[in-house]
């Protein structure tokens, strides 16, 4: 599959949903419209994601993300010597009517940074795809491709950083950097949103803070996280709903190969978030 040029954009603002055209589009999910809770007028969902998906793609507010992205794109792994990689930031994919957010860490450096499309191309993306598929909120089992026929059902996964960092190791100021970029996702999926599944302490930070911005009271302190850890966060008005929030281990090959998240574990928590 062909890729443009690198980036040369700019980063997040205060209200990054502004833009053009799509990002790497290819198997994204295609909904109906619906409005936003901003007070401002409604606009199509599925419309402003992709814009925001342009934005988020064309960030280069982090220098030390900037130039570890491009140069894994530019010396790639051995056995993707053939491939051109993605070297961009990674937006969110999903379904614009998603009644869930699925949140992870960031993108791994030879999976989404190569192919574009979040957990996608690495055994993580396996993983976690194949727990969502049996669950009935993915179509397939795999996701080796942006143009590979992926499609989720009502489901939103996205990352805390957009941009595949060292030692998949974000700092605190990359992380807040990133942060209007979730802000918005979760602004417009906030409409329908009814759960947020978050993959690793890390991401339980970043969702915590990011919902407590968005319009839901986190209690103080911060509820602990855990694998299975569940708490019920409430609107502060009433552009928002009751939010349930479930914590899973992080699908990586350091938990899921040493038996720390078995996929009886992920595909309980994933159904416990859309049971009513």
């Amino acid at each position: 599959m062909e890729r443009g040029p690198l980036s040369t954009g700019t980063g997040p603002s205060a209200d990054p949903g502004a833009g053009a055209s799509v990002g790497p589009s290819a198997g994204s999910n295609i909904g109906p419209s619906a409005g936003t809770t901003t007070g401002q007028p409604a606009v199509p969902v599925a419309g402003a994601l992709a814009e925001l998906a342009e934005q988020v793609s064309g960030c280069r507010a982090c220098p030390r993300l900037v130039a570890w992205r491009e140069e894994v794109a530019r010396t790639r792994r051995a056995s993707y010597a053939t491939q051109e990689y993605w070297g961009r930031p990674v937006p969110g994919f999903g379904d614009p009517e998603a009644e869930l957010l699925v949140l992870g860490l960031a993108p791994a450096a030879h999976g989404a940074n190569r192919t574009g499309r979040v957990f996608t191309g690495d055994r993580s993306g396996d993983f976690l795809f194949a727990a969502m598929h049996r669950v009935g909120l993915a179509n397939q089992a795999h996701s080796e491709s942006v143009d590979d026929g992926l499609r989720l059902h009502r489901t939103w996964v996205s990352a805390s950083v957009r941009c595949a960092p060292p030692a998949n190791r974000p700092t605190p100021q990359e992380r807040d950097t990133c942060a209007p970029w979730l802000d918005r996702e979760i602004d417009l999926l906030a409409p329908l949103l009814r759960s947020v599944v978050v993959l690793g302490g890390f991401g339980w930070g970043v969702g915590m803070t990011a919902l407590a911005r968005a319009g839901w009271v986190v209690p103080a302190p911060k509820p602990v996280f855990g694998h299975g850890a569940e708490v019920v966060l409430q609107p502060r008005g009433p552009s928002r709903r009751p939010l349930r929030v479930l914590g899973s281990y992080h699908v990586s090959q350091q938990n899921t190969f040493t038996g720390r998240l078995t996929p009886a574990m992920l595909d309980d928590v994933l159904r416990r978030a859309v049971e009513d």
